[in-house]
């Protein structure tokens, strides 16, 4: 295997790609440990890889604020040049980021081989992540066997450092809602990316009626643009509840969520941010679609628990769907809340 001395591993894109990289990034160092290691993100992600103790340097793709546009982008390129990287791992294949390598001298460049600059790369790999035969871990890991770091993921983790200002934010929280630490606590998350990857609100709510209970508390979180569904789940629900939707940044959902006891939530990245600090999940799935589903996303904890139901369609028209939804609905409330019960007695 080769050595390198200044690596950069490259992840723009959200939450949970980012945390499902960090089993690759623990790799690409125990298999480098004199060698530089950096990473580019987003400003949305940064919590995640800040501290991570593999990590040698960070930089930032701010591609709507100060990368915007073609002479932001030049300053991108300009600002990596200077740093002489002799590897880029790059993980989030996009014409961007595979021209910003190029562009930016870095003499080796690993990636997947596709329609989005592929050419760019030194050593491009087939791109079977849409078939959906591994979790996407594992094929974060498949891009290094490549380059000779041979892993299996079962001897990695995820990784989210947890930041003292985000648990003091937690401890505040809790303190002026009069959660003491002998009580449970329920985190729900009913947002996702896409609506047809959101379980109806209405049973979100049946679910925390059955759940929210002494000696448990619910706490509702999300992102901003969350707020309509926050605001369906309220509508119905009959027990008070803490609503923090839109009031989290990613460090302080990791604090949140290391103390709670049970995340239940649609697939999306808060998922692998609560396996990442150690807190069981029960995730909800929806589309038919072989790169979307729980063999690729699922949450990665030993006890965690992914509900889908095989409905048939044939072809998925993702939110252009015809038939309501029909996989989403197929998850019943009491199937979710025998889910819940089993996870929070362990």
């Amino acid at each position: 295997m080769k050595t390198y001395e200044n690596i950069l591993i490259v992840r723009t894109d959200r939450i949970g790609d980012v945390i499902l990289t960090t089993p690759a990034i623990l790799a690409l160092r125990e298999a480098n440990l004199g060698a530089k290691i950096s990473i580019l993100v987003t400003p949305q992600t940064l919590d995640i890889v800040d501290g991570n103790p593999c990590l040698d340097e960070i930089f930032i793709d701010d591609r709507k604020g100060i990368h915007r546009g073609f002479w932001g982008f030049l300053k991108l390129v300009c600002m990596l040049r200077k740093k002489k990287f002799d590897l880029a791992v790059v993980l989030h294949t996009k014409k961007r980021t595979n021209l910003l390598c190029f562009l930016s001298g870095i003499p080796s460049r690993i990636g997947y081989k596709n329609n989005k600059f592929g050419f760019l790369l030194t050593k491009g790999i087939p791109d079977q992540r849409p078939e959906g035969l591994k979790h996407e871990a594992e094929y974060c890991l498949d891009v290094l066997r490549h380059i000779g770091i041979n892993v299996q993921l079962d001897t990695l983790k995820l990784d989210m450092p947890l930041k003292e200002e985000a648990n003091a934010w937690v401890e505040n929280i809790f303190s002026d809602n009069f959660i003491s630490s002998s009580e449970k606590v329920i985190a729900v998350h009913p947002g996702a990316s896409c609506i047809s990857k959101r379980w109806p609100a209405q049973r979100f709510a049946e679910v925390i009626n059955s759940l929210g209970a002494p000696p448990f508390k619910v706490i509702l979180v999300g992102a901003p643009d969350n707020q309509q569904i926050a605001q369906q789940v309220l509508s119905g629900i009959k027990i008070p509840i803490i609503d923090l939707t839109g009031q989290t940044s990613v460090a302080q959902l990791a604090s949140l969520f290391k103390r709670c006891r049970l995340l239940i939530s649609n697939d999306s990245g808060p998922v692998h941010l609560a396996v990442a600090v150690g807190t069981p999940v029960i995730s909800i799935f929806g589309r038919n679609q072989k790169g979307l589903s729980p063999t690729r996303w699922r949450p990665l904890g030993k006890k965690d628990i992914a509900l889908h139901k095989e409905v048939g369609c044939e072809i998925c028209l993702a939110h252009d769907c015809r038939l309501d939804f029909k996989c989403l609905q197929a998850v019943s409330v009491s199937e979710v809340v025998a889910a819940a019960k089993s996870l929070l007695s362990l």
